[in-house]
């Protein structure tokens, strides 16, 4: 069963960090997908990617988090990471895994966890 399993949310200060961990099942390699991502999703606001990591390391963030959040991959562990620093109320939302995998223009496969709340206090 592929299962992407999210962990370490919370609820922190304003200025706090949080450190999020996605972690593969057996059966999803978490070093093979084409990207791996972290979305976030606050009530009443559409879903928002947050950071984006590629097979080959390459990385990206939304504008909101340049420079406050690190996303990171240990294949080993077959974990993705979402390192959260300087965390605002704005940021205050579930935060979901994604393995996003396609060939030639076409989707392969793309799972989601399950999310995990995080909660920033003013």
């Amino acid at each position: 069963q592929v299962q992407l399993v999210e962990s370490g949310g919370g609820l922190v200060q304003a200025g706090g960090s949080l450190r999020l961990s996605c972690i593969g099942s057996r059966s999803i390699r978490i070093g093979s997908a084409n990207a791996m991502r972290w979305y976030r999703q606050a009530p009443g606001k559409q879903r928002e990617m947050v950071a984006t990591i590629t097979s080959g390391g390459v990385t990206n963030y939304a504008d909101s988090v340049k420079g406050r959040f690190t996303i990171s991959r240990d294949n080993a562990k077959n974990t993705v990471y979402l390192q959260m620093n300087s965390l605002k109320p704005e940021d205050t939302a579930v935060y979901l895994c994604n393995f996003y995998t396609d060939y030639d223009g076409m989707t392969l496969y793309d799972y989601w966890g399950q999310g995990t709340q995080v909660t920033v206090s003013s």
